[in-house]
């Protein structure tokens, strides 16, 4: 039984990405796949955590894509990030006591609902998965830092570029990308209220981009048409993702 569970969440996008940082054993994954009890379908633009809620649930995404974000008093909201397949959803609303921001479906979700009580028990029967989730966390937070200097430094055609390529460098860990590109359901209203644009700039910005051959945002799908020159513009340096292999053996 303890087998098929580990072969059954082997190549499930979450063991994909912890197993970058960690060499997960078949204990691990058998720990891992008791979080994967409580599956559940959500539409898309109706919030799977609140700002603000008290329950301590979070969620491992399976399927689909979401966002994350504050809403300020105005009603005006900022996003701070998208979360891919493989990452998970809140996990400071199940660590702190109440959560500091909202998650919500921008495609149709399917999500893993883990508690404060499935985190500590997972983590007591293996550290290692423990450590893995410290390190998933932690590369989170150097996302964020890069972010900032998407918003403080960088130029408009920067800053779009440089996120391109993050979600490419994210999405080819978890086998849902590559240089050539990746399937993205991002509107342009999306991208553009993260980036720190409005609509009409990021607008602009594509289509620099697209008519100096170096990356095509259409119908769905980013096109990397000359990817080194793309890296370059950007000064893109994917060390802060830390995916050059497991540190734990």
């Amino acid at each position: 039984m303890s087998q098929r569970k580990a072969l059954k969440v082997q190549d499930s996008p979450f063991a994909r990405k912890l197993s970058a940082f960690v060499r997960l054993s078949d204990g691990d994954l058998v720990a891992m796949s008791d979080l994967y009890r409580r599956r559940r379908k959500f539409a898309m633009g109706i919030d799977m955590i609140h700002q603000g809620q008290v329950e301590r649930n979070a969620y491992v995404l399976a399927s689909g894509w979401a966002c994350s974000y504050k809403m300020l008093r105005s009603g005006s909201r900022q996003i701070v990030d998208f979360q891919i397949p493989g990452d998970f959803l809140g996990l400071r609303s199940v660590l702190f006591r109440t959560a500091d921001h909202n998650v919500e479906p921008v495609t149709p979700v399917l999500a893993s609902e883990v508690t404060y009580r499935d985190l500590i028990d997972s983590f007591g029967k293996t550290p290692r998965l423990a450590t893995a989730v410290l390190w998933a966390a932690s590369r989170d937070e150097a996302m964020v830092v890069e972010h900032l200097v998407d918003l403080g430094r960088r130029s408009a055609t920067e800053r779009t570029a440089h996120f391109l390529l993050e979600l490419e460098a994210r999405l080819r860990l978890v086998g849902l990308g590559d240089r050539k590109g990746y399937a993205c359901p991002l509107s342009q209203y999306l991208l553009a209220d993260a980036l720190g644009l409005s609509a009409v700039h990021i607008n602009r910005v594509l289509r620099e981009l697209r008519e100096e051959g170096l990356v095509t945002f259409q119908k769905g799908n980013v096109t990397f048409e000359d990817y080194d020159a793309l890296v370059k513009l950007s000064g893109f340096d994917r060390d802060y993702l830390d995916h050059d292999g497991p540190l734990l053996p």
